[in-house]
């Protein structure tokens, strides 16, 4: 399985290594994006405030969605750096590192040294990788905890270690806690897969996966201990609508398996095409080259099954025909079997030495190089973002740069010359993402900005309200002195004034209307920015997309308010 290296191959690849890292880093300081990153913010900030780490809160009602996991990391990160965006966004990337380390170490016991630095490359520049560390939710975590425990229980196997057994144990427990029972199905399905594939049955059916199994429960103890604590133990508490809700029945069977079957409380409607033209997208610029590998890889491995292995495909492709078929289906759920995709890929291109598919997949690249570009440079032209500096003028020039001298340096038949281009390009199109693009875009998020102004403009430390709605949770997390939130209708008790209101023009009339003395303070542009429609990106018709949002100053109100 492995195969040689020389110095030759791989000096270049450290360097783009440690750049792929810095690029993962880029968004670290652009506002979490509302609803899901934000929502996670608040829940974890709402922990430390309440110190209280067992019970998950939004608005003071209780939270059951997804498990405790992300949120302790990440209430630990505020306790250590306070409520910020990059103290938010740091334990999900640095997890998504960890992945990437786990992933190498895969595929240098699978492959070779070259194939395990060309996976992480792969890997650290897929479009949606980079976008997840962005926009921080559960992924970056669960994909990181899901191939480290897929490495260490193929290390228990291959060297029969208890030790590494419990370490597959502790980070697949992990994964369970961050996303629920789904999250063992790419770890079981690469090492059940393999060991089936190539006919060893006396491994696959070894009580150390016996073992494995009641490892993973003891460690998922502390879950079930905060469910049970929140929920099952308060039958009378209404949750999704309804009473005698168990949490413990949630996480094991609801949160997952209910909606791939759409039997739980909350519902989706499936496409099993979804996730194929999700990849094409998602794992950019890699995704042509992806389909290829799979084809060649199960091709070629029909008649050299015992000398394959089998834990990539299985693990990935199980895990995308489950999803598929599900009928809840998010892109970001495809993140867990990236670190499989990028050795598949990896694997592919170092061992490619035919010329004609050399060739065929160079010509293949160039084109969607071209179209990257292309996209990049209509979205400039038509969205203009605000923040466009000389400065990331120059380092976009440089990668330009980059693009069109490095590859030269390798023959025509060398995958090299492909595989140097298509990621530099990737490097150009996020770099552009994350340094412009998005910081830019963060402007139309109204919550985000409208806080944080109040933060720089309320030296009395005025009390803040704002109305419940989507788009709230921006403001909740980012707003740093007390904050009421009111359920739609302004016509309820209210503090004594005065006081700051955040809410839309026609709040800020109602209460006008009803004998508040208001004073316009600030005012902000809104567009729900996870769903960019042309419309919004082009600047000539931005203003019909947006809505108005003020701040402004309660000083008194009318005799008749109830206090």
């Amino acid at each position: 399985m492995t195969q040689p290296h020389t110095p030759d191959k791989t000096k270049w690849l450290y360097l783009f290594t440690g750049l792929a890292v810095l690029l993962n880093f880029s968004g670290l300081f652009i506002p979490i994006l509302a609803p899901d990153g934000t929502l996670y913010a608040v829940i974890a900030k709402t922990m430390v405030q309440r110190n209280d780490y067992v019970q998950l809160f939004v608005h003071n009602a209780d939270w059951l969605d997804k498990p405790h996991f992300p949120f302790w990391v990440t209430a630990l990160s505020f306790k250590l750096f306070g409520f910020s965006t990059w103290a938010y966004k740091l334990p999900g990337i640095l997890f998504m590192l960890m992945g990437a380390a786990y992933t190498y170490k895969l595929a240098k016991q699978l492959y070779s040294k070259e194939v395990a630095l060309w996976s992480v490359l792969i890997l650290l520049t897929a479009q949606h990788i980079i976008l997840s560390n962005n926009d921080v939710r559960a992924e970056p975590y669960l994909t990181g905890l899901v191939i480290a425990s897929v490495y260490h229980f193929y290390k228990a196997y291959i060297r029969n270690s208890f030790w590494q057994l419990v370490l597959g144990a502790v980070f697949a427990a992990c994964a369970i806690m961050t996303k629920g029972m789904f999250a063992l199905v790419p770890i079981g399905g690469a090492i059940a897969g393999h060991l089936a594939i190539t006919k060893q049955w006396k491994q696959l059916f070894n009580l150390r996966w016996l073992l494995a199994a009641v490892l993973i429960l003891v460690f998922i103890l502390p879950e079930i201990y905060c469910l049970y604590e929140q929920f099952d133990a308060h039958p009378e508490k209404v949750v999704f609508g309804r009473t005698h809700v168990s949490g413990i029945k949630f996480f094991f069977w609801d949160s997952q398996f209910g909606r791939f079957f759409n039997t739980g409380p909350i519902k989706g409607h499936g496409d099993p095409s979804f996730f194929v033209h999700t990849t094409l997208w998602a794992f950019l610029p890699w995704s042509l080259i992806l389909f290829a590998a799979i084809w060649h890889f199960v091709k070629t491995g029909i008649n050299n099954v015992q000398k394959r292995e089998w834990l990539c495909i299985s693990g990935a492709l199980l895990t995308f025909l489950l999803f598929s078929a599900s009928k809840f289906q998010l892109p970001h759920y495809l993140n867990i079997v990236f670190p499989f995709f990028a050795i598949i890929t990896a694997q592919y291109l170092v061992g490619l030495h035919t010329e004609r598919t050399i060739r065929i997949i160079r010509g293949v690249q160039t084109g969607v190089v071209i179209l990257l570009l292309l996209i990049i440079a209509a979205l400039h032209y038509f969205f203009k973002p605000d923040v466009f500096t000389w400065d990331i003028a120059a380092a976009l020039l440089v990668w330009l740069g980059l693009l069109l001298i490095l590859p030269g340096n390798f023959a025509n038949t060398d995958f090299r010359q492909t595989a140097f281009r298509t990621l530099i390009v990737a490097f150009v199109v996020n770099l552009y993402l994350n340094l412009s693009f998005y910081p830019s875009l963060l402007k139309y998020q109204a919550g985000s900005e409208a806080a944080v102004w109040i933060n720089n403009n309320n030296p009395q430390k005025l009390p803040v309200l704002q109305s419940l709605d989507v788009e709230s949770h921006p403001f909740d997390f980012y707003i740093n002195t007390k904050l009421i939130t009111l359920s739609p209708g302004l016509l309820q008790r209210l503090p004594a004034s005065p006081f700051i209101f955040y809410g839309t023009q026609q709040e800020v009339n109602q209460l006008a209307d009803n004998g508040r003395a208001v004073t316009h303070l600030a005012e902000f542009q809104r567009y729900r920015i996870t769903r960019l429609k042309p419309g919004f990106l082009n600047r000539r018709t931005r203003n019909k997309e947006l809505t108005q949002m003020e701040v402004v100053l309660v000083s008194s109100l009318s005799d008749n308010t109830t206090h």
